[in-house]
């Protein structure tokens, strides 16, 4: 009969103690910035959450605890959560023809697109793609990670703010009027929505992939 264990979660969904790692993992699972390890003893558990992290100790019970960690709950936070949205964009050319979808990760389905734009960047078509997630997901209720294999794109999305250098004028207009409304749209919407980095070089291409390396 396998031994007890007490899981702590500091930053998750939920913050708490829990007491199977169900639901734990329904805490951290696909949740940007987990944070959770799991105890022996409900005692030690109680005193690493109310320390507001895993406390050092001397005992041989806490440092084997401590290097001992779940190697299951460390692949969980390293695999796909497949119960996604995937978005990419196609390019021809940088800056030059854009167009943006979002697909469901697992099934390939689309969920929602944007047809050829004259022209912009790559990075701001996954902006546009990644905010059209976050509200195609409020709209619908849904909670659900999104996966972009854009850093700069998420950090923008994070920061409220498309930082590219692109010229506006005349040409560019159409792409700054929905990096414009985009913007917007995070400025006066809350969400917990988790936006992850897709890795490529450990999963091949983003679902939503348009094939044209």
């Amino acid at each position: 009969m396998a031994k007890k264990k007490y899981y702590v979660v500091w930053n998750g969904r939920k913050k708490g103690i829990f007491t199977t790692w169900a639901e734990c993992e329904a805490q951290v699972k696909g949740f940007t910035g987990a944070r959770f390890k799991s105890f022996p003893t409900e005692a030690e558990a109680k005193a690493a959450f109310s320390g507001g992290a895993s406390a050092s100790s001397s005992s041989k019970t806490k440092s084997k605890a401590k290097t001992s960690s779940s190697k299951k709950e460390t692949d969980v936070i390293a695999e796909v959560n497949w119960d996604s949205i995937s978005v990419d964009v196609g390019c021809r050319g940088n800056p030059g023809i854009v167009e943006y979808k979002g697909v469901h990760t697992q099934t390939g389905e689309i969920l929602f697109a944007h047809d050829e734009i004259h022209i912009g960047t790559n990075n701001m078509g996954e902006f546009l793609a990644i905010v059209h997630g976050l509200a195609y997901l409020k709209e619908h209720g849904l909670t659900k990670p999104i996966y972009s294999d854009s850093l700069t794109a998420i950090k923008w999305v994070k920061q409220k703010k498309a930082k590219s250098t692109l010229d506006r004028n005349e040409r560019t207009a159409y792409i700054w009027s929905l990096v414009d409304r985009a913007e917007k749209w995070l400025q006066e919407n809350e969400y917990d929505t988790p936006i992850l980095k897709w890795h490529t070089e450990k999963w091949g291409e983003i679902k939503a992939d348009y094939g044209r390396k």
